[in-house]
């Protein structure tokens, strides 16, 4: 049976999730898959670096103790070591998961160059070095003959990136509207109840919707690097989040949801990419007050949601979860799904 060799960059929630999965499932998914999964290398802040080209144990990684690192496995560093780890690592993809800059996209842009250059398919979900380089670290991986793989950086383990490139095959998509960001999906919800703004984001925070600083969120961001994807991948554009307008949620008051809802209106924050007459594309992130017939009206929770507007079906929605550690992990899965596939195809074209 065929196997991957896995490094995963980054040991936080979703690669964490990956590798449970693997350890929980491995076998199942083999059979399901037709191809086995190994994780031959980790980095992390608190942990180090572990490389261990026979595969690592990874009930041994989950049973360490707080405060432990690798610092005297075989293979094993304090020091999380991503770089040498990426160019020496003997895995056949890497997993990058390190967080997100929406300013310059490092180290993200840095890991995913070094190990595409190195010959190694990547997968990520790091919106950074999608939306700030994705064009150029594309043409890398092609130049290498490996594969950049990206699906989980707009929402989580919906596959809407996936759903546009097969699903939608023969459609012309005009424009793409979407829920972007559960956090502050939730916070506007929690509005129309009657709570504003600072207890919305606060209740977002205890129940783990959103992050200690919530700017990214509220502020629209972390919305603005998904619609320059969105854009790119969908739309064939080629914008930056400098082309995209960005307005967040923090002008919205209490006054203004009550009045939208008295006029049959509710607030979403939407980040939309559109074609315009003259083939170039206008992108935008903005509260909008949508009549509650529109289908990303009804978008509740943390819940995402993309609509497309195509020439022959009219508008298509997806909906799923747009956050979790489990959901984001599927997405890293799926994209690993698709390399095989891919790398399949590359050896029977070969042949």
């Amino acid at each position: 049976m065929n196997r991957h060799d896995l490094a995963l960059i980054g040991f936080g929630g979703v690669n964490r999730a990956l590798a449970e999965l693997i350890r929980d499932r491995g076998d199942e998914l083999a059979t399901e898959l037709g191809f086995a999964l190994r994780v031959v290398a980790i980095t992390d802040l608190r942990l180090g670096s572990l490389m261990q080209e026979d595969g690592i144990d990874l009930d041994a990684v989950f049973a360490l103790a707080p405060g432990a690192t690798f610092a005297g496995w075989p293979g094993g560093d304090a020091e999380p070591r991503n770089v040498e780890v990426i160019r020496n690592t003997t895995a056949d993809i890497v997993v990058e998961a390190t967080f997100t800059n929406p300013i310059d996209g490092e180290p993200g842009v840095s890991h995913v160059r070094l190990a595409l250059e190195a010959g190694k398919s990547v997968t990520t979900t790091n919106k950074g070095p999608v939306a700030l380089a994705g064009p150029q670290l594309n043409a890398i991986a092609a130049a290498n003959g490996v594969h950049f793989a990206y699906e989980g950086s707009v929402v989580s383990g919906t596959p809407v990136l996936r759903f546009a490139a097969s699903t939608l095959q023969g459609l012309r998509v005009d424009a793409v509207r979407g829920i972007l960001n559960g956090t502050s999906n939730y916070v506007l919800g929690q509005m129309e109840a009657g709570m504003d703004l600072a207890a919305a984001v606060a209740e977002a925070q205890t129940l783990g919707y959103a992050e200690a600083d919530p700017t990214a969120d509220i502020e629209g961001s972390d919305v603005r690097l998904k619609v320059v994807i969105l854009a790119n991948e969908v739309l064939g554009a080629d914008i930056t989040p400098a082309d995209v307008t960005c307005t967040g949620i923090t002008g919205i008051t209490p006054a203004d949801i009550v009045d939208a809802a008295a006029r049959g209106l509710r607030y979403k924050l939407i980040g939309a990419a559109e074609r315009l007459a003259d083939g170039s594309v206008r992108a935008s992130v903005e509260p909008v007050a949508l009549p509650l017939t529109h289908p990303l009206a009804g978008i509740s929770g943390p819940t995402n949601a993309v609509s497309f507007e195509t020439d022959l079906l009219g508008t298509v929605t997806v909906s799923g979860p747009g956050a979790g550690r489990v959901e984001t992990a599927y997405a890293l899965l799926s994209d690993i799904i698709e390399i095989d596939a891919r790398v399949a195809q590359t050896a029977a074209a070969r042949r």
